[in-house]
């Protein structure tokens, strides 16, 4: 093993795995305090910590806070529900700009592959014909040689 293999972090390694789009976009994102502070938020709120303290949180609420709790908790349990559905839209927002981040790269791509796969094809059909020329009928396939060979 290389003294370069041993040296990567856990993170280096994942990024190298990782699709070049989805590194461009994901650097990006990281970028601007607004989605990373989202994407915490969306994070949080998509785990099951977030349901553990929510189920805390509405039985203290229920149980001790207040006598009749449910016109402030249904006012709050909304305007909870408000915040996170816009979190989950900004989520779905952040996997569409991953995924046409990466089949904008993938089809760059492929049209280089396209391109480089015409012109080998091209210059093999040339040589063909060359060939085809110098053996079959025996002319001198260079430029300005077209005389046939006695």
């Amino acid at each position: 093993m290389t003294n370069a293999a041993v040296a990567l972090t856990p993170a280096e390694i994942v990024r190298s795995t990782q699709h070049p789009a989805l590194i461009s976009v994901a650097e990006k994102r990281a970028a601007d305090v607004q989605l990373r502070v989202a994407d915490a938020i969306t994070k949080f709120a998509g785990s099951m910590m977030f349901v553990y303290v929510h189920i805390v949180l509405f039985a203290i609420w229920m149980l001790l806070i207040e006598r009749n709790p449910w016109p402030t908790l249904t006012l709050g349990v909304s305007l909870e529900a408000i915040f996170l559905s816009t979190f989950v839209m900004i989520g779905q927002n952040r996997q569409a700009a991953y995924q046409q981040a990466k089949a904008d790269h993938d089809f760059t791509t492929n049209e280089q592959e396209l391109k480089v796969n015409t012109d080998l094809t091209q210059a093999i059909h040339e040589m063909t014909k060359a060939l085809h020329l110098q053996i079959c009928v025996g002319q001198d396939a260079t430029p300005g040689a077209a005389t046939p060979k006695p």
